[in-house]
């Protein structure tokens, strides 16, 4: 499935911090794309989006506001995103975003029989859309739990068990 020059591209999570469900969603005209993925996925998704942007030789504004950006309900995931990509098409002047499904691959010794083939999403979107989705999954993200100042892990309310410290709870727990 291939999207134009969506109109509007965001990311957002739904539910309690450490317990929260993360999702991209596009829309172009009435049609509306909404997956699932992880939320070290917007996290990277968010940084690389600044990156490339930041290696372009051309001005970018800041894309739409937050008021713009919230997730559009119902919240029916298409499946889980396993793979993205992002690049930029100077012809054009837009960016893109590559979305693969993850697919349960066989496992050694499982019975073989016919793989399923990952469905793919691209979505073209202008250099703002792409910067305004980079602020909201850093914001969405952020809006989590705290990170552990030593291993960089989430802090759980019930306690924290920091590998840093050899298993034991943080100063700040």
């Amino acid at each position: 499935m291939e999207l134009e020059r969506v109109d509007r591209l965001t990311a957002g999570a739904v539910g309690e911090p450490g317990h929260r469900s993360f999702y991209l969603q596009a829309r172009h005209g009435t049609d509306v794309i909404t997956l699932l993925v992880e939320k070290q996925q917007v996290q990277l998704l968010a940084a690389s989006i600044e990156e490339l942007l930041g290696k372009l030789e051309v001005e970018t504004g800041e894309g739409s506001g937050d008021d713009e950006l919230q997730l559009q309900e119902p919240l029916e995931p298409m499946w889980r995103v396993g793979r993205l990509s992002i690049g930029y098409h100077e012809e054009r002047d837009l960016m893109l975003l590559e979305l693969e499904e993850l697919v349960d691959e066989a496992e050694e010794g499982d019975e073989v029989g016919p793989v399923e083939e990952a469905q793919l999403v691209r979505v073209w979107a202008t250099r703002e859309q792409m910067r305004g989705l980079a602020r909201r999954g850093a914001e969405v993200v952020a809006a989590g739990r705290p990170l552990c100042q030593f291993c960089g892990n989430p802090l759980d309310p019930e306690g924290h068990v920091c590998p840093a410290m050899n298993g034991h709870g943080s100063p700040s727990t």
